[in-house]
């Protein structure tokens, strides 16, 4: 998958471990409630030049 937008990029989360491990639950959860094991939650933050608009 390739996903590109001026307006946000894939948040860096790697040393915040307790959100990552939500997001991890949240997949969990999603996997369970639709009966796809191959949910991926992927995180976005807004860029600087989004914050401009």
């Amino acid at each position: 998958m390739d996903i590109h937008s001026d307006s946000y990029k894939v948040a860096a989360l790697s040393d915040q471990e307790d959100v990552v491990e939500v997001i991890r639950e949240a997949e969990s959860a999603i996997a369970r409630m639709t009966g796809n094991p191959g949910v991926t939650l992927i995180a976005y933050e807004k860029t600087e030049a989004a914050g401009r608009n």
